[in-house]
């Protein structure tokens, strides 16, 4: 029979694995890094196997490890599996639920339904982290994620899609007071731009005629800046022209600060999905969380 050390040491050795050390391990297990070393030795001893091959700048499953580590994760989905299956019958979903967001697209629009889930459901635990990088879910642990653009590889993920980001090119009217309104994609080449860019890498323009035909415009970038509120902060100055999400500039647009330029051509805009490790049936958490983004952000990005 597996004892509670057992199944202590099973959490630890996973948990170490897919964090990438045992410092990292302990702050997710709320442990000391002494605790989860010492508990993953006993469980190395129990088995007769290394699982790690240990260095003091790194820690790397063996052969063995690899297997076992396979073998354990299967085991763990199991069990949350059925503790999910308990928790449908409850009425109200419990437990910790960790969720991965884009910065600027999570603080506007998926946050405030992510709080508002929170405080109707008091025995719900969300764990959120901003960042535009797309993590691994399975490998760093996390039960959901927010994906803007593209999903690359899927392989061993569910998904859902809530639609498009509509991407809007505007500029200030002073600018174009004083530059000229373009009324072509290929007028944009003469007008100074404030484009997304990262690693020296400015992201194309793309469009779609009344026609249907796809065109592509890379502006003459006078800012290239990585965040999507300082591209609207510098907009709003007068200092070019630029493209961004609709949810951003809608009330700029509004208030007459800004003004929607090529209304004659279509931006091609980003899918927007969520994103799960796969599992034969939905958590309760999981549910109701993916429930609630499906009433939300879909009138968001119309």
């Amino acid at each position: 029979m597996i004892s509670l050390d057992n199944l202590n040491g099973i959490a630890a050795f996973v948990a170490a694995v897919e964090c990438g050390g045992f410092s990292a391990a302990a702050a997710r297990l709320h442990l000391s890094r002494s605790t989860v070393g010492k508990t993953v030795a006993r469980l190395e001893a129990r088995l007769g196997v290394r699982l790690f091959h240990r260095t003091t700048r790194s820690l790397n499953l063996t052969d063995e490890g690899h297997a076992y580590y396979e073998r354990c994760v299967r085991v763990m989905r199991e069990l949350e599996l059925a503790e999910d299956e308990l928790q449908q019958g409850r009425r109200a979903p419990v437990g910790r639920l960790r969720v991965s967001v884009p910065v600027q697209f999570g603080r506007m629009c998926v946050a405030p339904t992510l709080l508002a889930v929170a405080s109707a459901y008091p025995q719900l635990q969300l764990e959120v982290t901003f960042s535009d990088r797309r993590i691994d879910l399975i490998e760093e642990g996390a039960d959901l994620a927010i994906r803007v653009g593209p999903l690359a590889d899927t392989a061993g993920l569910k998904m859902r899609r809530y639609g498009e980001m509509r991407m809007l090119v505007c500029a200030a009217p002073a600018y174009l007071a004083a530059h000229g309104v373009p009324q072509t994609a290929g007028h944009l080449a003469a007008h100074d731009a404030i484009v997304y860019g990262r690693m020296g890498r400015a992201v194309q323009w793309q469009f779609v005629d009344e026609d249907g035909a796809a065109l592509v415009a890379q502006p003459k970038a006078r800012l290239a800046l990585d965040d999507l509120e300082a591209m609207a902060a510098a907009v709003r100055a007068g200092l070019g022209i630029t493209r961004l999400p609709h949810w951003l500039v809608s009330e700029a647009l509004a208030r007459g600060e800004l003004v929607a330029l090529l209304p004659g051509l279509h931006t091609v805009g980003f899918p927007v999905h969520a994103v799960w490790p796969y599992t034969r049936q939905y958590s309760a958490r999981l549910r109701v969380v993916l429930d609630a983004l499906a009433e939300a952000l879909p009138p968001l990005l119309a």
